[in-house]
């Protein structure tokens, strides 16, 4: 598996291209239930394929590279990647998982999407395992799908190079209190522990998805109407949680935080913080956040230097 130090993309994977479609790319046709059961009695369908499917089911969305490095994590190694692509294909071909590829005016994207299908949620209702999944997931736009991978990518960075990680949310729910409107962090949460001590991070992913400002004021004064109103115990919440925009680039920090400025919709009870989906790709996250200060009357960025982010 290529390391991350090893990536040297300029221009995040999860970023929104011109004119991006999303292009199926899983199995056409029927396979039933009984071909199914008589792969896992010869052991074609074994626990690494059950282990995969269960990761998919939480993540909702997942490449390839995301997944292996999330088994390596549970201490499943898979020893290539070619062996973990071997899985996926044989799950695809029977209509276990299915598969997207992104295509745009750029040409056609460098990774495949795995989802569930029907027969994957079959398979973990069978185990007793919770299956949310519904037919309708899988119509999602891309830009949804670029911020769950975009989220992905951030939880995994941070379950690999923070010493203080304690656990994740891949989809913290969240309520308004005003508005009572419950909604989620597109990006996830992690809480960190030290010297007994925690804090947790909210991720919300922000793409130059079609009318992208608006979504982000609607998105930002949800989350104003649930810190301005915090006691603790709010959403599952003992303390305050902080809020980091994860952006697609250094320009779309400023562009953010330009629009939050613009529309007053700041947050006075917390620092907001920035990243992007690049800086999860360092050695350690320790300097991997941003904030705006005002500088003589005007914004400047400034890295955060965060030692709780570091090994």
């Amino acid at each position: 598996m290529v390391e991350d130090n090893q990536i040297k993309a300029t221009v995040s994977p999860f970023a929104i291209r011109p004119g991006e479609i999303k292009v199926f790319d899983g199995k056409d046709g029927y396979v039933s239930m009984n071909q199914i059961v008589h792969k896992i009695n010869i052991g074609h369908i074994n626990e690494i394929h059950f282990d995969i499917l269960e990761l998919i089911n939480e993540f909702e969305f997942m490449t390839s590279r995301q997944l292996n490095q999330m088994l390596v994590i549970k201490g499943i190694e898979m020893k290539s990647q070619d062996k973990l692509n071997n899985k996926l294909d044989q799950l695809v071909k029977s209509k276990i998982l299915t598969r997207y590829y992104f295509n745009s005016d750029d040409g056609k994207g460098i990774y495949r999407i795995y989802c569930l299908e029907k027969m994957g949620k079959y398979l973990l209702n069978s185990k007793e395992i919770e299956c949310k999944w519904q037919p309708s997931d899988n119509t999602k736009p891309v830009s949804m799908i670029k911020k769950r991978l975009a989220g992905n990518q951030t939880l995994i960075a941070y379950l690999e190079k923070v010493k203080a990680f304690d656990s994740y949310t891949v989809k913290p729910a969240i309520t308004a209190k005003v508005t009572g409107k419950l909604f989620k962090a597109t990006g996830g949460a992690v809480k960190l522990t030290k010297n007994g001590k925690s804090i947790q991070f909210l991720f919300e992913v922000i793409r130059r998805e079609d009318d992208w400002q608006k979504k982000l004021v609607d998105k930002m004064r949800l989350y104003k109407d649930f810190y301005e109103n915090f006691v603790p115990g709010d959403s599952g919440f003992n303390s305050m949680p902080q809020l980091i925009l994860v952006c697609e680039d250094e320009k779309n920090m400023a562009e953010t935080f330009k629009e939050i400025v613009k529309n007053q919709i700041e947050i006075p009870q917390i620092k907001l913080y920035f990243t992007t989906d690049l800086r999860q790709l360092n050695d350690t996250l320790e300097n991997t956040l941003v904030e705006f200060k005002l500088v003589d009357g005007k914004y400047k960025m400034e890295n955060v230097e965060l030692k709780l982010l570091g090994m």
